[in-house]
């Protein structure tokens, strides 16, 4: 079954990737060694705690090269899962399953990584009311997929793009000339959804007053954010950003934001400890 997933050609994805593995002359290594007729049998496991992303699409690397590939998924995506934990089991033609190995734990690793770093920040903050966002911090080509993983780690996702929302920034204010010039811009041109970033108190009731329809507090220390949040007053939805880590993030949620909006999620998480043994069958 292909992974469905809003914005994302799976298909599309896995004959890139392989390509991109095998180029012109393929598994020279897996056709000189293995003979044509092996067969494995292999467990996919994690070394480590793990929040799971990605295995639909591990699936879909090893269905791509053997199509008669036996595959049990033993838990899904979303799941916390100890270290040990198996995660795959599958049975097929060695050749195929070991050409596409790297790629399908490569996508594993990483969308694991990211889940299990986002399941982190969650937890730092449960029971204070705010919702941890991601960002559009994401590796060129990938970001659907690393923003599941963040949801399959326990956040929201932020803005997917440059077209789902404004968000106007101190580069746009600079340019069009004031915060109210350019949330006036974004209304006059019909823009339902209109953040705007705010560093200091006195720019909060300007942009409120020229349309803006949720504020990012960028950069503020946790007394300026409690009052910045007292004077929005819950008008508009409000959220913390810049800089966020998990050793502060609690203080910051603590504020009465609805939100934080954490960029390491996508962009430094390490790769989740995952492995693929096999053994002749």
């Amino acid at each position: 079954m292909t992974f469905a997933l809003s914005g994302f050609d799976c298909d599309s994805f896995v004959r890139a990737t392989l390509g991109e593995d095998l180029g012109q002359g393929g598994d020279i290594t897996a056709a000189a060694v293995i003979p044509a007729e092996a067969r494995f049998d292999g467990v996919m496991d994690s070394r480590d705690p793990i929040t799971v992303a990605g295995l639909p699409i591990a699936e879909a690397f090893f269905r791509t090269l053997d199509p008669e590939v036996t595959i049990e998924r033993l838990v899904e995506d979303g799941a916390r899962v100890s270290a040990g934990t198996a995660l795959l089991r599958l049975r097929g033609r060695a050749r195929a399953l070991l050409t596409a190995e790297r790629s399908a734990l490569n996508t594993v690793q990483h969308l694991s990584g990211i889940a299990t770093m986002t399941r982190t920040y969650v937890e730092a903050i449960a029971e204070t009311g705010a919702t941890l966002l991601d960002t559009r911090k994401t590796l060129p080509g990938l970001r659907v997929l690393e923003k599941y993983a963040t949801r399959m780690g326990g956040a929201t996702n932020h803005r997917m793009g440059l077209w789902d929302a404004a968000m106007i920034k101190d580069n746009h204010v600079a340019v069009a000339g004031s915060v109210e010039a350019a949330v006036a811009r974004a209304v006059a041109a019909g823009i339902a959804r209109i953040i705007v970033e705010v560093d200091r108190i006195d720019q909060i009731e300007p942009a409120l007053g020229a349309g803006a329809t949720h504020l990012l507090l960028d950069n503020m220390p946790p007394p300026v954010l409690r009052e910045a949040v007292a004077l929005v007053a819950g008008r508009v939805p409000t959220e913390a950003s810049g800089g966020v880590r998990l050793d502060t993030i609690r203080a910051i949620a603590e504020t009465g934001v609805t939100y934080v909006s954490v960029g390491r999620l996508t962009q430094s998480a390490p790769a989740a400890d995952i492995g693929l043994d096999f053994a002749t069958i």
